[in-house]
């Protein structure tokens, strides 16, 4: 399993910043495993990123490919964004990356491929948080 703990990067995220990345976490990198999710654009124009996250992650959340996945998945990410103790948005952003990152294993694959798949996810999401805290002005500091 990799070491990549995003989590501690995303309290010095700008809210906007977190936005851009949740977004990018359902739309397209879960779309790798073959989730679905186009939001629905109107329902989240004119809202604060708080806000537009909570509809968007509440959208995503409702697209279910295998149910029995789906709440292993919720269940594991959820355990772990609890440990990770954030407040705010960026502990609704720590879950949803979680959950995200733990839909990568397929159907099966044994531990040690379901572990790449993680770490892989894992760099992705390091990878795009990163690009989007440059275009922010921030450093990403554990």
């Amino acid at each position: 399993m990799s070491n990549i703990q995003i989590h501690q990067y995303l309290p010095n995220v700008p809210e906007e910043g977190l936005q851009e990345f949740t977004e990018w976490c359902v739309t397209e990198q879960a779309q790798e495993v073959g989730y679905e999710f186009k939001p629905h654009k109107g329902k989240l124009v004119n809202l604060a990123p708080t806000e537009y996250i909570q509809h968007l992650i509440d959208g995503f959340m409702k697209v279910k490919n295998n149910p029995i996945k789906d709440g292993m998945a919720a269940v594991f990410a959820g355990k772990q964004a609890d440990n990770h103790a954030l407040q705010g948005t960026p502990a609704i952003v720590d879950f949803i990356s979680l959950y995200v990152k733990y839909l990568f294993p397929q159907e099966g694959n044994d531990p040690q491929q379901a572990d790449e798949l993680v770490a892989q996810a894992e760099k992705q999401q390091l990878e795009k948080l990163t690009q989007i805290a440059q275009k922010y002005n921030v450093e990403l500091k554990g």
